[in-house]
């Protein structure tokens, strides 16, 4: 009886009234397929971390015995064409030693197998330049060895005894491994990858908390039509319960077909979601799919918000239905809102230092969401300050619509204002770039002791063998050789291909080279916040888009009055615009404001020009935004007011 009575009041709304149910259906799919991106981001850098673990070996433990070893695992970068090369040494110790992923075998002494991408550049270029670096390729590695399309991997055969596994490394995890006896190839994620998981938690914190806002603000669209609706139910006898099983079901039907349309939306989406290239280069699809499990907790978890938030915003017409019908102003919002920011604001600085990013993750969600809590607040001093100093009836007018439904006014701009928080915390955070050497490349390679001498005679000989003009130096123990002449690309990576193995265990790098994870991992931050920006900035134009249209038609019958008494449309326009832009000047900023606060304890270094850029281009694009988005439903202001009638709902 209730979904029959619900779908009849539904229908009799008419045009406009499905029209509400249309605007709903279109949050709720927004937010799911947003939501979707986030949780599928996360758990793709964990298949990430998960694939490139086994090039992260974990020794057996020094109390285990000999046996226990099953192999000798060492890794190193190497370079061509500027692109990093991840090289992993292996020897067996046992014949029965489990081969890497990828591999059908374990690789025999000199073997080397190729990932698909380095294999075919072999192909291409010169042997002089890569393929001889390489020189016995057994084959190609599978899908499950890479971290990501196209990767340029080398896995390489030794003996146990070969000096490349006995041989001093370096000991830092930016240049290599140093060669481990491991008891299985399994290893764990890596330091690159552990840190990539952080920033995917913190990026998903800051898209996730704005899109529960807009999910839980789409079941209050058209609050006002429904309010009188129930309450027009209740007054004829409807009890409580009823009203709230009615809400309840058109709420979560309502939300159900729009999840379901956003997770069709994300699965369409990931094609090209799969081109963003971060930490080094594209994803796999598979990588973006959430599971079933996921997906399947995503669809149940959209409705049921969105019902609570319905049944939430219920209380007054359950208490006092014949002051719904009767229109009369809820009662103000406490200044405890406020005090509830200034608190979780005074804290965040303590909450920050020396956690975990489980602590930073949810002291980032308790600040977004104590923003949330005290917009509506905010946003009713700033109609009663509007009011009071208004000089003409536009701004009257909004500032009286502020006053007196804070919680919808800011409903509209909450979403813009969200993302200044965002933009404020990243545009604080925006890296600029690692000071580089501006003179021509040098590749340099530490000699062991006391054979620096001998390790440059040879590498002279080598360079000539190759016809790469250069002129090699020893500085201490590391011999530095500058190539001279016309110097291109191809020259240095001739250059690299004569200097290979030249120290066993060691690749010759230049300085550019060494910085390339930092580099990298600049590079990838900025793509990350493009990223997160887009995502919220997606969030806050469709939410002020949707909530103008909700707002016109909440409000259609007192639009129609004013224009019955005489009121120019012009004027009721001018009046929703000041009624948005107002709030969104003071709440936009004052976001930015929090938002640049609670990244200060992350800065490293000072505030770089591309986080200033960024900071401007987010509130011209949010105003721009806002204001085209309410330009859209001016069509239907002049609809709603050209037709005054009471409607059947």
């Amino acid at each position: 009886m209730n979904l029959d009575l619900t779908w009849r009041l539904l229908k009799g709304g008419g045009r406009k009234g499905l029209l509400g149910v249309w605007l709903t259906l279109g949050a709720v799919a927004v937010s799911t397929a947003l939501l979707l991106f986030a949780v599928a981001a996360n758990l793709a850098f964990d298949a990430r971390a998960e694939r490139g673990a086994w090039r992260n070996p974990v020794p057996v433990a020094k109390d285990a015995a000999a046996k226990d070893a099953v192999a000798i695992e060492a890794s190193r970068f190497d370079y061509v064409r500027d692109r990093a090369i991840t090289v992993v040494d292996l020897a067996a110790l046992r014949p029965d030693a489990a081969p890497p992923p990828g591999l059908p075998r374990f690789p025999r002494p000199g073997e080397t197998w190729l990932s698909p991408a380095l294999a075919e550049l072999a192909r291409e270029l010169p042997p002089a330049e890569l393929g001889d670096r390489y020189p016995r390729p057994a084959g190609v590695l599978g899908d499950e060895a890479l971290v990501y399309p196209g990767e340029l991997v080398a896995v390489v055969g030794h003996a146990p005894d070969a000096s490349a596994m006995t041989a001093e490394r370096s000991d830092d995890w930016i240049m290599g491994k140093p060669p481990v006896r491991v008891a299985s190839l399994a290893g764990t994620p890596s330091e690159d990858a552990e840190a990539y998981k952080v920033l995917a938690v913190i990026a998903s914190v800051l898209m996730v908390v704005p899109l529960l806002v807009f999910g839980g603000a789409a079941a209050r669209l058209t609050v006002a039509r429904r309010d009188r609706r129930l309450a027009a139910l209740r007054l004829v006898g409807a009890t409580p319960g009823q009203v709230v099983r009615m809400t309840v079901a058109e709420a979560v039907l309502v939300a159900l077909a729009g999840a379901l349309v956003g997770a069709v939306a994300f699965a369409l989406a990931v094609p090209l979601l799969t081109r963003i290239e971060i930490q080094g280069g594209a994803w796999f699809a598979g990588d973006l799919f959430p599971g079933l499990a996921v997906l399947a907790g995503v669809l149940v978890a959209v409705p049921l918000l969105v019902g609570l938030s319905a049944v939430a915003g219920l209380r007054r017409v359950v208490v006092s239905p014949l002051g719904v019908a009767k229109r009369e102003t809820p009662p103000g919002m406490r200044f405890v809102r406020v005090l509830a920011l200034l608190a979780v604001l005074a804290a965040f600085p303590m909450l920050t230092q020396g956690t975990s990013v489980a602590i930073v993750a949810v002291a980032l969600g308790l600040a977004f969401l104590c923003l949330n809590l005290a917009g509506p607040w905010v946003v009713g001093l700033i109609g009663r300050i509007t009011a009071g100093t208004a000089r003409g009836p536009a701004r009257l007018l909004a500032g009286r619509r502020l006053v007196d439904d804070p919680r919808s006014a800011w409903r509209t701009v909450s979403g813009v204002a969200l993302t200044g928080f965002v933009a404020g915390f990243l545009g604080l955070l925006s890296p600029g770039a690692f000071a580089g050497d501006d003179g021509p490349p040098q590749l340099r390679v530490l000699a062991p002791a006391g054979q620096a001498e001998q390790v440059a005679g040879q590498a002279r000989e080598r360079l000539a063998a190759a016809k790469v003009p250069a002129v090699v130096t020893v500085v201490k123990r590391t011999v530095v050789a500058a190539p001279s002449g016309p110097l291109d690309a191809a020259a240095m990576d001739r250059a690299r291909t004569a200097l290979a193995g030249l120290v066993p265990g060691r690749t010759p790098t230049t300085e550019a080279d060494e910085r390339g994870f930092g580099d990298q991992l600049l590079a990838d931050v900025r793509v990350g916040t493009i990223v997160v920006l887009s995502v919220s900035f997606l969030v806050a134009i469709a939410s002020a888009g949707i909530t103008a249209a909700s707002s016109v038609l909440d409000r259609r019958q007192t639009y129609g009055l004013l224009r019955l008494a005489g009121t120019p449309l012009e004027v009721l326009d001018r009046a929703r615009r000041a009624e948005t832009l107002i709030p969104l000047g003071v709440m936009g900023g004052g976001a930015i404001l929090v938002g640049a606060f609670c990244a200060m304890p992350f800065m490293i270094g000072g505030v770089s020009v591309a986080g200033v850029v960024t900071l401007v281009v987010c509130v011209v694009l949010g105003f721009a935004g806002v204001i085209g988005a309410g330009a859209l439903s001016r069509p239907l202001l002049r609809s709603v007011t050209a037709d005054p009638a009471p409607r059947p709902d």
